[in-house]
């Protein structure tokens, strides 16, 4: 009992050592815009580096939770483009690709073929034209597409249709690639 009443001071004082609220600035989201943005943290470790070049492949798997948002690997990968694009890192020093199978197949579905399957707009489709636009590499899985009976023709621009995506990320990883799954 006696050392339930001293925890409580302890704990309190611990509590009172930091400060109530970090008045933090709004993230930005100057390279993908509908991606989460990005906050700076002064004196951050292992911060943005401009002169370090970057190089990710996406896993994307998993669906969004709604048909009206992002695919999470996309909105992964533009929170990282928007944390290069507020650091200063030019966009030269940033090689990333995405593979898209599994459920994530659905979000790169183009606008006609994603409305009648969802009855709304298909929200990946501009921050996929802005990935093509930043030099980001889209790749699908052939695999998946016959699987699943899907023509290629219905899916979004700018996507190329690859083997297999397990081959896609094997071939990236022994290139140096950092594998990111979502």
């Amino acid at each position: 009992m006696l050392r339930s009443l001293l925890a409580v001071p302890l704990a309190l004082a611990t509590l009172a050592a930091y400060p109530a609220t970090q008045q933090w600035p709004p993230p930005e989201s100057p390279v993908i815009p509908a991606a989460d943005g990005y906050v700076v943290i002064p004196g951050a470790a292992v911060a943005p580096d401009k002169g370090h070049k970057y190089l990710a492949i996406f896993d994307a798997t998993r669906r969004a939770e709604k048909p009206t948002e992002l695919l999470p690997a996309l909105n992964m990968a533009g929170s990282e483009l928007n944390a290069f694009g507020v650091a200063g890192v030019p966009l030269s020093h940033v090689r990333f690709a995405v593979v898209f199978h599994g459920s994530a197949l659905a979000g790169i579905l183009d606008e006609a073929h994603y409305r009648a399957k969802f009855g709304v707009s298909n929200p990946n489709l501009a921050v996929l034209e802005q990935f093509r636009k930043a030099g980001v590499e889209l790749f699908v899985c052939g695999q998946n597409l016959a699987s699943e009976h899907v023509d290629p023709a219905t899916l979004a621009p700018g996507v190329t249709v690859a083997s297999d995506a397990l081959i896609v990320l094997i071939a990236y990883q022994n290139r140096g690639y950092a594998l990111l799954s979502f």
